[in-house]
């Protein structure tokens, strides 16, 4: 939905399971007209559109995609932002750091996001522009040593340099502007704003301006706007907070180096205050958040740096003595503490400050995907909990 003519405002639809397109569509029918009724019930509402590679597969077949966008025309739903960072499955197994493959060292990537892109080409109404979100080149604890990890920077470079050609070639053929959204988040190849410009400034502006000066016969300066126009960032806030980045100074520093960013995933990580002297019952209540399904790092801020812990049962084996840490595990928006716990609600709100002043970005887009594996005393209705996210933050711009 468009919010104040500016921000076009939707929840991720990761949320919801589907492997394949018919198990995606029917939970898009199940929830979709409910919530945009309860939502936006007099204007169009935005799909913030999840896509598995086989549903993606299968909704290019016979005359799903025409048929899909008459459904969404005729329910008053209109796509302009898509997740294709999960490849896979990403409900009811184990997923984990498998969430990264393929990376963007294979063709599978690529083949799997130029598709998603030329059906978010179809879908997207005209006049507005539309992303796609992805992953941080890949995991990096794949990898060991400095030479490994430069190469795998340098293919993912290289794949991406081209994916800008095609969605420039996209734009000529269908005069709808579309651009790639890069997601660092924790241990991932990119994980904040440092790696973001490293790998700008060291792989994909070098290697992308050289593809396309080689391929399109342009000057050097065209090919750095070209890059840059194409390939955003998708500034995640529960992961930057998990960064300890504040929002107001990751942005600047974005804008000085000419990254624009395509989409903001609004989103809350789980902050522990070790202030009182209730510890047990502390870690207590973080271990109700230990389940199978998800990575869920977590990091400490130190004089050192940022350190990041794997996964979630490592700190709680070890319970370090730490003031506080924070952990990947997307809790819901609108809590700003619950049992001995707190969010990083608080960035969300400083995020929101600084877009009441710059269009930082005009895709808002919700992602609280782990509503299944919360624990129980948080978990109510799907539905509702989606529209008072929304409710909470639509009050708030």
């Amino acid at each position: 939905m468009l919010i104040d003519d500016r921000y076009h405002l939707t929840y991720c639809t990761n949320i919801h399971p589907g492997q394949d397109w018919a198990s995606t569509f029917q939970s898009l029918v199940d929830y979709l007209p409910l919530i945009k009724n309860k939502i936006s019930e007099d204007k169009p509402f935005g799909v913030g559109l999840r896509l598995s590679n086989k549903a993606s597969e299968e909704l290019a077949l016979n005359d799903n995609l025409p048929q899909f966008k008459s459904w969404l025309i005729t329910n008053g739903l209109y796509v302009f932002t898509m997740n294709g960072f999960p490849y896979g499955n990403f409900h009811d197994e184990v997923v984990k750091d498998k969430v990264h493959a393929p990376d963007w060292t294979t063709r599978d990537r690529v083949n799997y996001t130029v598709r998603l892109f030329e059906q978010l080409a179809f879908l997207l109404p005209e006049g507005i522009s539309g992303g796609i979100s992805t992953s941080p080149i890949s995991y990096k604890h794949w990898y060991s040593g400095t030479k490994e990890k430069n190469a795998v920077m340098e293919t993912g470079a290289m794949h991406l340099s081209e994916l800008i050609l095609k969605l420039y070639k996209l734009e000529e053929r269908t005069s709808k502007y579309l651009h790639i959204d890069i997601e660092p988040e924790p241990d991932g190849m990119l994980e904040n704003t440092e790696d973001v410009l490293k790998f700008y400034q060291n792989f994909l502006l070098p290697i992308a301006k050289n593809e396309l000066i080689k391929i399109l016969n342009i000057s050097e300066e065209k090919a750095k706007k070209m890059v840059l126009r194409y390939c955003t960032l998708c500034y995640d806030i529960c992961h930057f907070s998990l960064a300890y980045e504040e929002p107001a100074h990751t942005f600047e520093k974005l804008k000085n180096a000419g990254i624009k960013i395509g989409k903001i995933q609004v989103s809350a990580a789980l902050k522990v205050k070790f202030d009182t002297s209730g510890k047990d019952k502390i870690w207590d209540s973080l271990a109700q958040f230990d389940e199978p399904t998800y990575l869920h790092q977590v990091t400490v801020n130190s004089k050192e740096g940022v350190k990041t812990y794997n996964d979630l049962p490592i700190v709680l084996r070890n319970k370090p003595d730490v003031p506080e840490l924070r952990a990947h595990f997307h809790v819901p928006i609108f809590l700003e503490s619950f049992e001995e716990l707190y969010s990083t609600q608080d960035h969300i709100l400083k995020v929101i400050s600084i877009l009441k002043e710059n269009l930082i970005s005009e895709h808002l887009e919700v992602e609280t995907y782990t509503w299944d594996v919360l624990p129980g005393y948080l978990k109510k209705d799907l539905s509702e909990s989606i529209i008072r996210e929304m409710n909470w933050l639509i009050d708030r711009l």
